[in-house]
């Protein structure tokens, strides 16, 4: 469509130059481009939807490359949580928080990825980003590592359906067997600060600005995607590059 735009004034510019009694002037030029215009604004509205594909495509190949930048701090981090089929082939990191709804809501399939498919490995990257509760719920979860419960506190916070209060935090600790003075211990080590600087440094890195996000092989989804949209993403990753 520019090209189109493009060579309009180039033949307008001719014309004039073939005309020298009364050539265009580059303001007649201008004038008659834009009553073109408003006479066809779809041409406006095709050159600015062309633009706009440009930048997006030009972003996807940006994320694609930060992706595989730091595909070892994704993959291999030993400071992060791994579920699923710690071997498996094909790898989705996510970056969630425990106060976010959107990430309570995409845990159920989540959940059922790794039931349904024996070969996915989960890479867990907590990212607090909305508020004081949502650090302190991420500090818990990592420390309870310490006594080899992440996983079912992790789920029990996900399904958790009140604000995580300190109380409510605890109590589910609790619920889940953790000893609740041990873990309020080991939430403060430097460890659990540690991996969590990583993860903000990485999401930054990576782009990610809210939760919950997703990178499976060299893609990065916002959002809380559908297990159908999952599994898309997990057999793409499987894929032999071409």
């Amino acid at each position: 469509m520019i090209r189109r735009l493009a060579a309009l004034a180039v033949l307008l510019l001719a014309t004039g130059v073939a005309h020298a009694a009364d050539p265009l002037s580059r303001e007649q030029v201008e004038q008659i481009l834009r009553e073109y215009l408003v006479t066809h604004p779809e041409l406006v509205i095709d050159a600015l939807r062309a633009a706009e594909a440009k930048e997006r495509e030009a972003a996807q190949r940006e994320t694609q490359q930060a992706v595989v930048n730091h595909r070892e701090q994704l993959l291999r981090d030993g400071t992060s949580p791994v579920g699923g089929n710690v071997r498996g082939d094909v790898t989705v990191v996510e970056f969630f928080d425990y106060a976010c709804p959107h990430c309570k809501a995409v845990a159920a399939s989540v959940k059922q990825l790794l039931r349904d498919d024996g070969n996915v490995r989960l890479v867990y990257k907590e990212l607090p980003v909305l508020g004081a509760a949502s650090v302190t719920a991420a500090r818990a979860a990592l420390a309870a590592r310490e006594q080899g419960k992440y996983y079912v506190f992790h789920d029990a916070l996900m399904a958790s359906t009140v604000p995580l209060s300190d109380p409510v935090l605890f109590r589910i600790a609790g619920q889940v067997g953790l000893d609740v003075d041990r873990l309020k211990t080991d939430m403060a080590s430097p460890g659990v600060t540690a991996t969590l600087k990583k993860n903000y440094t990485l999401a930054q890195a990576l782009g990610v600005d809210g939760t919950p996000a997703f990178v499976v092989g060299d893609e990065l989804v916002p959002g809380a995607v559908p297990l159908a949209q999952l599994k898309g993403l997990v057999e793409r990753a499987r894929q032999p590059a071409r």
